[in-house]
């Protein structure tokens, strides 16, 4: 079904309603609309897609900045200095929608409509200064962070900065400027009488990964109000995506989430891809599909362990990272690296598979059923395990999806959206598999269904298996980075290519393009611009993690501090994926 099926009569409701507020439609070669609103109508719109229709938009999937001062290719476009673009959902509609606002600086906020909205207008204000018209507090960057990062203004890489001296000057200024003080936050210091204590939760303790703080006003053992602190890991991938090379670009994918390997690398190829026009060969979809259920399983496999191991067994996680160990081996084989092996390439992969790959993948099926059976065993059906996570940490669909929350995390709720079933990419409408589902929402369901989720991952890798074609592994395309070989060994056009691309970079041609998948974690989705240059006008990553911490505060009042330590687990975040 087309878009124009799918929100036509979305799209017509809101011209009928608010006419020349909607200021034009900008035509791109996304698979959904993309609209620019005037500011007296930004609220009311998006108020309207959540609330006012039938089958609405009740997920906003992204909201970000484009700094517009440097563009070349603007045709069409309303003048701005700064355009804030937000990104809504409709899963009863199986439609995208995109949402832009023409600014000079300064937008109307849309947390009164869609809650998660906060992070990414903190996020926004943090990186471009964008004025919301109300207190907004940086969070990825320290709070004495001078100039606002994305701008294009702002400097790229620290030499071009004076050489930075730690002082006990600065670090003091910066002790100071750590919020620790509950009234600072709009938080309460006192219930029924009694001053609560104040814990900071992190950023050292295992269970926050080490980069991620929760302040915690505790009465007792009982959280009364949370107040999660970000950005200890940030390192700029997007700024960083400004001055690489799209090819070059790739191996930072691999560390967005330092755990989902080739998985970050799909959404934003398939998005380079789009905008050069480029199909990728049969053979390399299948070999891209095979790889992501392998990190599929490499990623759950830590997650059920170190899950079992935060709420007291200490076995499972050994005896998992044998099986990681036995993957990671297969996964080197094929790409000569194992958590980060930068793999695909702009028309599909580095290289062909190796001689004796399909009896290491079978090898691989047959060593990982029992061993499932045995954790099933060994942690599901552990009358400890379920008295940590039954009924802990839960939440129904509505508020998952208020939330921004996607991946496992949704789906514990009972609600089946998989973008690998609902928006079938990289050919994966040829697999037979399910999508397993919870019933609570608590931290148990989001256990189970990424066990399950394994099961259907050696399905799916069982039918690559089986069904592996035969053909090229990259796309035959003069954008194809790099070119074949062969064809390079074959004829001087090629090979003169081939330099001028792995010297200065293929020129990608001018437009917006957006790539989504379903990660292990949630909904994964790169959204580009190229200004028809060597290098990316503008990289927005949207991570599922970066949505999913900010439900805690909604969260966790009301539970214990060991109940916090077992959700926080469940939520299967990553600090990398969160900060990027």
């Amino acid at each position: 079904m087309s878009f124009d099926m799918m929100t036509g009569d979305v799209v017509q409701a809101l011209r009928d309603r608010f006419g020349a507020g909607i200021v034009c439609a900008q035509p791109t070669g996304e698979a959904f609309p993309v609209l620019w609103l005037s500011p007296e109508i930004w609220v009311a719109v998006h108020r309207m897609l959540r609330d006012e229709i039938a089958q609405p938009f009740p997920l906003l999937a992204d909201l970000w900045v484009i700094d517009e001062t440097t563009r070349q290719d603007r045709e069409g476009q309303p003048a701005s200095t700064l355009t804030l673009c937000s990104h809504l959902t409709s899963l009863a509609r199986n439609a995208d929608l995109r949402l832009k606002l023409a600014t000079g600086g300064s937008a109307p906020s849309l947390v009164p409509v869609y809650a998660n909205a906060d992070w990414y207008e903190r996020e926004a204000f943090d990186m471009f200064g964008m004025d919301f018209g109300r207190e907004t507090r940086r969070i990825l960057m320290p709070p004495t962070w001078d100039g606002h990062p994305l701008r294009k203004t702002h400097y790229a890489r620290a030499t071009e900065r004076p050489p930075f001296v730690m002082t006990d000057a600065f670090f003091a200024a910066e002790e100071r400027a750590t919020p620790t003080d509950p009234a600072e936050l709009g938080l309460p210091a006192i219930r029924d009488g009694e001053e609560l204590m104040v814990l900071n939760f992190g950023p050292h303790h295992p269970s926050t990964h080490g980069v991620f703080r929760i302040l915690l006003g505790l009465d007792g053992e009982e959280v009364v109000c949370a107040w999660p602190d970000i950005g200890y890991h940030h390192r700029g991938v997007e700024k960083m995506a400004e001055r690489q090379t799209w090819h070059g670009f790739i191996p930072y994918t691999d560390r967005v989430d330092y755990l989902g390997g080739v998985m970050s690398e799909l959404p934003y190829l398939m998005a380079v891809e789009s905008l050069c026009g480029i199909t990728v060969p049969p053979r390399a979809q299948m070999i891209r599909v095979m790889l992501c259920e392998f990190y599929r399983i490499m990623n759950h496999l830590l997650f059920y362990g170190t899950m079992a191991q935060d709420v007291g067994q200490m076995s499972p996680v050994f005896y998992m990272f044998t099986d990681r160990e036995k993957g990671y081996d297969l996964i080197q084989t094929v790409t000569g690296a194992r958590m980060h092996p930068a793999f695909f390439r702009i028309g599909g992969v580095a290289m062909d598979l190796p001689t004796g790959w399909d009896r290491l993948v079978r090898d691989f099926l047959d060593w990982m059923p029992a061993r499932l059976d045995d954790y099933e065993r060994m942690v599901l059906n552990s009358r400890l395990f379920k008295a940590r996570t039954v009924g802990v940490g839960a939440y129904d669909t509505a508020t998952a999806l208020n939330w921004g929350t996607t991946g496992p995390g949704l789906r514990a709720t009972g609600c089946d959206w998989d973008l690998r079933k609902r928006r079938p990419y990289s050919g994966y409408e040829q697999f037979d598999f399910n999508v397993p589902t919870g019933t609570r929402g608590d931290c148990f369901d989001r256990t189970r269904v990424r066990a399950d989720e394994m099961r259907e991952s050696l399905k799916i890798i069982g039918q690559c298996l089986a069904h592996m074609p035969a053909g090229p592994v990259k796309a035959d395309h003069p954008l194809t980075t790099p070119p074949p070989r062969k064809a390079m060994q074959r004829d001087i056009e090629t090979l003169i290519t081939h330099f001028l691309q792995m010297s200065w970079g293929t020129n990608v041609p001018r437009g917006e393009a957006t790539g989504q998948v379903e990660s292990h974690r949630g909904l994964s989705q790169y959204s580009l611009i190229s200004d028809g240059g060597a290098q990316s006008y503008r990289t927005r990553i949207r991570t599922p993690s970066f949505a999913h911490l900010q439900m805690l505060p909604t969260i966790l009042p009301g539970m214990t501090v060991a109940d916090l330590v077992a959700h926080v687990a469940s939520l299967d975040f990553v600090m990398s994926d969160v900060d990027r």
